[in-house]
């Protein structure tokens, strides 16, 4: 039945994709102080097998999407800069269920004020999380809890400088950045990650705050060749009071992605992230999309 539900869902976003009759749409508002642009994709992959099929092969359906959103406001001096940018998909696995494989929650507002054409003072605030339920599986068919909606997440307030040469690239440095983690509902249900203080809070505490701390962010979406974008975005934060290099934290996003035509698109990208207080070594994801994407701008891109 969910098999045929999430089939039926799918049929469902192709329709109403293919229903606005471009899926690139660049339309140019010069008199608007707001330059906005939306993208969303959305990637089906399937598997079938009869009963009698001599390779062997599980019968498979698996769905993933994407939404980003940016609106960004340039007046004078003043600029306001905000990005949702949103990820989820699964895997559903005949005899295995129902199996995570992308989640991320990132929410970023920035207001600036321009001390040349490149560079401006900024404050800044962002939110990552995760939607669902996150699980290690193990060999015996049984599986660990390690992360949840809000377990963890982080609050980053950023203040400092921005370097912005070109529209498709800018550079954060922030030597003020207090940061909260959150872990709800921590009473010893990721003891898998740490039984003491999973993702660096105390069990039996909700929240850890870093306030003498710096972040580094850097950002870059732009289209390097016809029909071919790039993205990537870098964010590194240290507190001063843990200055040892295995204590700084990284996290690098990175996707590339080509229109094969107004309809579909093909995405290859990965996510690396160094966290000390999740894990001792770097945590790496890859992901393979092709599937279907429509886009919304009000403003061409600069060559």
């Amino acid at each position: 039945m969910k098999t045929i539900l999430i089939t039926g869902a799918s049929t469902i976003m192709f329709l109403l994709i293919s229903f606005f009759g471009s899926a690139q749409i660049i339309k140019p508002d010069t008199t608007s102080n707001w330059k906005k642009k939306l993208l969303f994709n959305i990637n089906v992959n399937q598997a079938s097998f009869s009963s009698n099929w001599k390779a062997g092969g599980i019968n498979s359906i698996g769905l993933n999407g994407a939404f980003n959103y940016k609106a960004n406001y340039s007046n004078d001096k003043i600029t306001w800069d905000n990005e949702i940018g949103l990820l989820y998909g699964f895997v559903d696995n005949s005899g295995q269920g129902f199996r995570k494989t992308l989640d991320r929650i990132f929410l970023d507002t920035k207001v600036g004020y321009k001390l040349s054409d490149k560079w401006s003072l900024f404050t800044s605030l962002n939110f990552l999380s995760q939607f669902s339920k996150g699980f290690i599986y193990n060999d015996d068919d049984t599986e660990d809890l390690i992360s949840d909606f809000l377990a963890p997440a982080f609050i980053t307030s950023a203040w400092g400088f921005q370097y912005k040469p070109v529209d498709y690239f800018y550079l954060r440095l922030s030597p003020f950045s207090p940061r909260i983690t959150i872990v709800s509902d921590n009473n010893g249900r990721f003891d898998e990650v740490d039984p003491i203080s999973p993702y660096g809070v105390l069990v039996g505490e909700s929240t850890r705050m870093e306030w003498l701390a710096f972040q580094l962010a850097a950002d870059f979406d732009k289209e390097i060749a016809k029909n071919l974008n790039l993205k990537w975005r870098y964010m590194m934060f240290v507190n001063y009071e843990n200055l040892e290099a295995k204590l700084i934290d990284h996290r690098l996003d990175l996707m590339l992605s080509a229109r094969v035509n107004k309809f579909i698109t093909v995405g290859l990208g990965g996510i690396l992230i160094y966290d000390f207080d999740q894990d001792p070594g770097a945590q790496v994801s890859q992901v393979f999309n092709f599937g279907f994407a429509y886009s919304f701008q009000n403003y061409e891109e600069k060559k």
